[in-house]
């Protein structure tokens, strides 16, 4: 029917293509960072337990899996389930049938996704989390290679590049004021969660240069997302600076997928003849199929509906004085509110976690050894690695723990791990001093570290310059039941 013409996106074959494998490709990697990480941090014996937190929350409303069970191998069961399908859906194979087939491919990495998520308490209690929930779940309506791609999905996914983007411009400008006066990048590429191998190189660089990257950032947050609505090619241009300003950040830091996530959303701007005109071995006439079935029709408008009742209050928070970030209006973790660094820290604080074969503990005793972490910072020596879009959980949280505290059941339960040489928690690590043995005492101590200088590298070889600050937490020792008990 003619009336309906404006439902199918024909020109929009390669952003379907990019959204389809480059989510799926999101959710092998994050099915990758739990099968590794899972069981150690929350797993039953983790620092968190899923079971013990379960018990306590016998009411929780939001769906998961593991409601009624949870074990480490039904937790490994659904992450390789999950990674199975993600390679299907990057290699194409679901989109080869009907548009039901990748809908349910999509669906069950969701709510598989989700049941993780929902018992992962602190540990995924990150911004990107919920974008790719809600990204999964609308991808799935993407449709497959039988039908145009629905211009619907389409718009609700420029949507969700609008509020990742917006949001987390309206949330700095509401922020510090370093936001306001263009000094917040002469301490963002230092002080910044985990950084990556370009960091310290991005810190040197002039400060008129760090004012620039400010306005830069204002502009592609602020200005630009009205544009994706607009015509072509002006939203292709659009998308175009939110792709470059995001691979900035991905060159300049480590924050899992929030910045991959945001270049894969952005792809949904993009038409096929300006994508052609930018890389000409794309085809302008793809495999078009044979139009929208009314049932897929039907589908696609009441998911559509439903998403769009869902955007009322997050429409209304982007514009609210007492803004939320990274929140969820509904159990299901759809349509949500984003933002990130609000303010930016203005002094980098390390906690660093030492254990000694020593006896009895003594500030001054040389035995001292240093657990080495595989992205946070330690050795000051050594060149901080490119981990995202992978994600270190317990180096991240190692970093929130100076800005509340160091007094976290988490930490103590980690400390306690490593007093117990604990093979998985072990695992976690780079670098184990006492090669799987037992430290008779462990303890943490608060340093502040600066990147170095050119001229003090050049000196001493040395990346970091830190100094040491206090004893977050004096020595502990294992009781003797646990220590014995082997």
């Amino acid at each position: 029917m003619e009336w309906l013409s404006w439902f199918d996106a024909w020109d929009y074959e390669f952003a379907r293509q990019v959204l389809q494998r480059g989510t799926a490709a999101l959710y092998a990697v994050a099915f990758l960072s739990t099968l590794n990480q899972f069981p150690a941090l929350l797993g039953e014996r983790g620092l968190l337990p899923v079971p013990d937190f379960l018990d306590l929350a016998r009411r929780m409303r939001r769906p998961t899996l593991f409601r009624r069970h949870y074990s480490d191998a039904v937790l490994r069961t659904v992450c390789w389930v999950g990674i199975a399908l993600a390679a299907l859906l990057l290699l194409g194979v679901p989109q080869a049938g009907p548009p039901w087939l990748p809908m349910l491919a999509f669906l069950a990495l969701w709510f598989g996704y989700m049941s993780i998520v929902n018992v992962g308490q602190t540990f995924y209690g990150f911004g990107w989390e919920i974008l790719l929930l809600e990204t999964g779940f609308v991808v799935a309506f993407l449709g497959s290679d039988q039908t145009p791609p629905p211009t619907p999905i389409l718009i609700l996914i420029t949507w969700l590049v609008f509020r990742l983007e917006f949001g987390a411009g309206m949330i700095k400008i509401r922020g510090g004021r370093e936001w306001r006066d263009m000094t917040a990048m002469f301490y963002h590429h230092e002080t910044q969660p985990m950084p990556g191998p370009l960091s310290r190189q991005a810190h040197l660089l002039p400060r008129p240069l760090h004012k620039v990257e400010v306005v830069g950032n204002h502009f592609a947050q602020l200005v630009v997302p009205f544009f994706l609505f607009a015509p072509q090619p002006l939203a292709s241009v659009a998308a175009g600076i939110i792709i470059l300003t995001q691979l900035w950040l991905v060159a300049s830091g480590n924050f899992a997928w929030l910045n991959w996530a945001a270049i894969v959303l952005a792809f949904a701007a993009v038409s096929d003849p300006v994508a052609h005109a930018f890389l000409p071995f794309l085809p302008l006439q793809w495999h078009p199929g044979a139009g929208t079935p009314a049932w897929w029709l039907a589908v696609v408008v009441l998911v559509s509906g439903l998403l769009l009742v869902l955007s009322y209050r997050p429409l209304l928070n982007l514009f609210s004085r007492r803004q939320l970030m990274n929140a969820s209006f509904n159990r299901w973790r759809l349509v949500n509110a984003y933002g990130a660094f609000g303010t930016v820290t203005k002094q980098r604080i390390e906690i660093v976690v030492e254990g000694t074969m020593s006896a009895e503990p003594d500030a001054a005793d040389h035995n001292w050894q240093e657990y080495g972490f595989k992205g946070k910072p330690g050795d000051v020596r050594r060149l901080p690695r490119q981990w995202a879009p992978y994600h270190l959980r317990l180096d991240w949280m190692m970093w929130f723990l100076p800005l509340r505290t160091v007094h976290e059941d988490w930490f103590y339960a980690f400390l306690n791990k490593l007093l117990e040489a604990d093979p998985p928690t072990l695992g976690l690590l780079r670098h184990d001093p006492f090669d799987g043995e037992r430290p008779r005492w462990v303890r943490a101590r608060s340093y502040l570290y600066r990147f170095a200088t050119r001229a003090e590298f050049r000196e001493t070889g040395d990346r970091w310059v830190r100094v040491l600050l206090y004893e977050a937490i004096p020595p502990l020792s294992p009781r003797p039941d646990r220590r014995h008990s082997a």
